[in-house]
């Protein structure tokens, strides 16, 4: 079988197309992520309500409802394979995700709206679920964040992650502005139990809270990751989020025989 080793701005995925295919999707996710070290795997399977339908696993067998930048990198696996086209729709667990390529490597993806959103979780630390059920988020402000900071507040995000006000656990999503038109952001990721370079809907739900509270009057938000730049914006009206995007590259590293 094989497996393409593919990254959206350092978040890295081995990618399988499993159409037609009945297997241990959770046993295989953590074989073929200690290859190399993926954060996740990703299979695509038939659909009879989107083009093709999106499995997804953290790189410890665990079932997660979604992925950003994994969205992003399986509409052009999709499109590299021609299993779609240029524009697409992916069922995932979390609902019907919108993708459309741009150029060779750079990929939009519309997430879902906010399933699950509180601004005052614990305290100043918002909890955002993207879909329904969505994958879980908790954002905070983390002034003067660096990457050099990351070892010095990993025992923090570890806790956080496993704090009770998160049921489902969380991914931690620390951040702090650059300028007006961009912030920094590191995530410790559930399923990953460790940082990851890049958080797609991590990097959303921040740009989310920061929106709903008035501090993102254009709607849109670069986003520093360890690994890449994304692009967020945010249409809406009211207070209520009408439509999400994520967009930023893909790579295809390598391919592997499994």
């Amino acid at each position: 079988m094989e497996a393409y080793y593919m990254n959206g701005a350092g978040n890295d995925f081995m990618v399988i197309d499993a159409r037609g295919l009945e297997m241990d999707f959770s046993d295989l996710a953590v074989k073929a992520c200690q290859i190399c070290g993926a954060d996740g795997f990703m299979a695509v399977d038939h659909s009879e309500k989107a083009d093709f339908k999106l499995h997804f696993y953290n790189a410890d067998g665990s079932r997660g409802e979604m992925c950003g930048n994994g969205a992003r990198c399986i509409c052009r696996f999709a499109y590299d394979m021609g299993i779609a086209g240029a524009q697409m729709v992916v069922e995932t667990d979390a609902g019907l995700v919108y993708g459309q390529r741009l150029s060779e490597s750079q990929y939009r993806v519309r997430l879902n709206e906010p399933g699950a959103l509180d601004l005052h979780r614990k305290g100043d630390i918002a909890y955002v679920e993207l879909g329904d059920p969505g994958v879980p988020h908790a954002v905070v402000r983390v002034e003067g964040l660096r990457w050099d900071r990351k070892e010095e507040l990993h025992d923090w995000a570890q806790g956080l992650r496993y704090d009770p006000a998160f049921p489902k656990g969380a991914n931690v999503n620390m951040y702090d502005w650059i300028d007006g038109d961009s912030i920094r952001i590191l995530t410790f990721e559930r399923g990953v139990e460790d940082y990851t370079l890049a958080c797609g809907t991590g990097s959303a739900s921040t740009v989310v809270v920061l929106w709903l509270q008035g501090k993102v009057p254009t709607g849109a938000l670069t986003v520093e990751n360890p690994g890449g730049t994304l692009r967020v914006t945010v249409k809406g009206t009211g207070g209520q989020v009408e439509e999400l995007t994520l967009e930023g590259p893909t790579e295809v590293v390598r391919k592997y025989e499994i």
